[in-house]
């Protein structure tokens, strides 16, 4: 099922979840470094970069496409962490990829035209973001 939003068509699946695609970008293979960027809706709050899935599109390609619409990085995929489900505020299911970072640009799409921003933060060992800043539907993704 498609509805269509301004400037997006939302991909729904059988029973009613929008599909999106998001990943876990890493810096490096250690994965001790993960990419988040500032969200659109709430410029105080850090996210993973991901969003909704286009009319025939897999949700490894749509991963890798809104990491670089996102956070204006390229990398090599690796594997599926899930599929998880939000049901609160808004219905939808998120497949989440591992993505290794093997190039960042200057400015990318969302940085030039909203002003997004991006950082590394160490996920394991003296964690400046978690949870601090995290939205609570990519807290249940790390």
């Amino acid at each position: 099922m498609m509805k269509f939003k301004p400037n997006q068509t939302r991909i729904y699946d059988g029973e009613g979840f929008k599909r999106r695609a998001a990943c876990l970008c890493f810096r490096n293979e250690k994965e001790d470094e993960v990419l988040l960027v500032s969200s659109s809706r709430h410029p105080d709050q850090w996210i993973v970069p991901g969003g909704g899935m286009e009319p025939e599109e897999e949700p490894c390609g749509a991963a890798v496409r809104e990491v670089y619409e996102e956070a204006g990085v390229k990398g090599k995929l690796g594997r599926l962490l899930g599929v998880f489900e939000h049901n609160q505020d808004r219905k939808h299911r998120t497949y989440v990829y591992v993505l290794t970072v093997t190039e960042t640009l200057e400015d990318w799409e969302d940085s030039v035209n909203i002003g997004r921003l991006l950082l590394y933060d160490d996920i394991w060992l003296g964690s400046t973001i978690f949870p601090h800043f995290f939205t609570p539907s990519c807290m249940s993704f790390v």
